[in-house]
This record gives structure tokens, sequence and C-alpha cells, in this order.
């Protein structure tokens, strides 16, 4: 986490955007903290940040690293109670940093089956391990097919490069 507020400082400071300037044409643009964020094979991806993991019947719903990094440090994080249907699209909770706080929507519709109850007492797992320990809810979906239309790892990064470039 240290190294990556140093990058960013140090990026803004040179300003290394990655993007105009005869630089451009050498490199694909990016952004610094786009470069240090983690996307997972095997995952599917919202617009919105959000990751699910889809096995057995369950789905596991978390929110990205690159969702974690932009939030900052995680200080509380408000889930639905087991039982609780979730719509894809739709808020089911929030997560509150020291920058902001920002709705969490769920990526495919269901009945929430578990909650991570480890979030409550330390909500910094979603900055440490945003798809193990920090994942938020486990869902039983309604419409298995759903997380299908979701995007995959590398079309989820070209989304966040393209998000960061503007």
């Amino acid at each position: 986490m240290a190294l990556r507020l140093w990058a960013r400082s140090a990026a803004n400071a040179l300003k290394l955007s990655g993007t105009g300037g005869a630089r451009a044409a050498a490199a694909p643009a990016f952004s610094i903290s786009r470069f240090f964020s983690t996307v997972h094979d095997g995952l599917k991806y919202t617009q919105s940040h959000e990751w699910v993991k889809t096995g057995d019947g369950v789905a596991t719903v978390g929110i990205t690293d690159h969702a974690q990094d932009h939030l900052g440090e995680v200080v509380f994080v408000e889930l639905p109670e087991p039982g609780t249907t979730v719509s894809a699209g739709a808020s089911f909770g929030n997560v509150e940093s020291v920058k902001a706080t920002s709705d969490v929507n769920s990526p495919i519709s269901g009945e929430v089956v578990e909650v991570n109850s480890k979030l409550s007492e330390t909500p910094g797992l979603i900055n440490t391990s945003p798809y193990e320990d920090g994942w938020m809810i486990k869902v039983k979906p309604s419409s298995p097919g759903e997380a299908d239309a979701l995007l995959d790892a590398a079309k989820y990064t070209k989304h966040c490069q393209e998000e960061d470039a503007h």
C-alpha cells in the first residue's frame, strides 16, 4: 500500500500519466495506479468495479483492486443480511473510505446466503486482499448464466485503462 501511494505521488509529481506527447506513441496508455492494480483471470467484472466468482451454485462478490485503490483506506462496510434478495446492477451495500462513501452494486441477481462478517471488524481486508479475504457477499444466483454477460479480465483491464485515461 505504501508503495502504491509513493508511486502515485511520484507519478503525479513527474506528470507521468502515460497519455499525450511523444511517450504515448511509444507505449500504450496506462495510469500508475492501474499498472499496480491486480485483475484475476477466471473472475467476471462490472464496469462499476465489482467482481464475481461463480462455482458450485454460489457466486462470491466483492470490489476490485482497482476500486479499493481509488477509494483509499476502507474504514467501514455496510452489507445486507443473509436471505436478502439482490438484483444485478442494484446496490446491496456501501463502502466508506477516508475519501468517500460508495455504493456497491451486485453483478448478479439472487439471494444472499453468506456475508463476510470479518469485514465488520476489519474493513481494511478490502484493501489488503480484495479478491480473497476481502470478499463481501455470497449469492445463490437466480439466473446462473447472468455472469456470462459481464466483462472478462482483458475487457475489464481495457475498461480501467480507458477510464483512467480520462
